[in-house]
């Protein structure tokens, strides 16, 4: 298998733990293509939902899991909506060898109530701060639906309810310097967005 190929989908969990860079890349296909180890099966449900709307901005993840194998993320926003496309490796035993899951969520921007996006800066030898971490948070109107924490009984449960919220975040050492400005641009572009009239 040479360097520039990739293997089908659940193929071999020897994944390197660093991927390509997306960053450099302005549209949503050219960052897939390089980056998502299974770019056709995301772009195909991506541009389903989308039907011609713009990308105004996106984000894209891919980790290895230990158990799971390849998780692959992307999140765009055209202006109304955020669509979410979430490619998992299905766990040993779970199904067949080399299947994998691929699921979309549709998100109106309506239904985001706060946008947050904490920096991390250190100081270079020379004084000039330098981010070498985001985290950016969408803060839902949507209850969480995770059941409560065994234990807690089911009143106790109800004043547990927490907001759903999407995450994100991009380091140094995961993503780079490129994926770090992206990100941001990512949360600015939803910011001024958010309690706006929608596009």
């Amino acid at each position: 298998m040479g360097a520039m190929s990739s293997p089908p989908f659940g193929g071999s969990n020897e994944m390197p733990a660093v991927f390509p860079d997306w960053s450099p890349y302005q549209d949503l296909d050219s960052a897939a293509r390089a980056y998502l180890r299974d770019p056709e099966v995301a772009l195909d449900a991506l541009f389903g939902v989308l039907r011609g709307a713009s990308v105004l901005c996106f984000t894209l993840e891919r980790f290895v899991n230990e158990v799971n194998g390849v998780w692959q993320e992307v999140v765009i926003c055209d202006g109304s909506r955020l669509v979410l496309w979430h490619g998992e490796d299905v766990a040993p035993g779970d199904g067949p060898v080399g299947s994998m899951t691929s699921s979309l969520r549709v998100v109106p921007l309506s239904t985001v109530t706060e946008v947050g996006c904490r920096r991390r800066l250190t100081r270079t030898s020379n004084g000039q701060a330098r981010v070498d971490s985001i985290d950016v948070y969408l803060l839902l109107s949507s209850i969480d639906d995770a059941v409560p924490p065994p234990g807690m009984d089911e009143g106790e449960g109800r004043t547990a309810l927490r907001h759903d919220a999407l995450r994100f975040g991009k380091t140094l050492d995961d993503g780079g310097p490129g994926q770090i400005a992206r990100l941001e641009e990512f949360s600015r572009v939803v910011a001024s967005l958010v309690g706006r009239p929608t596009l």
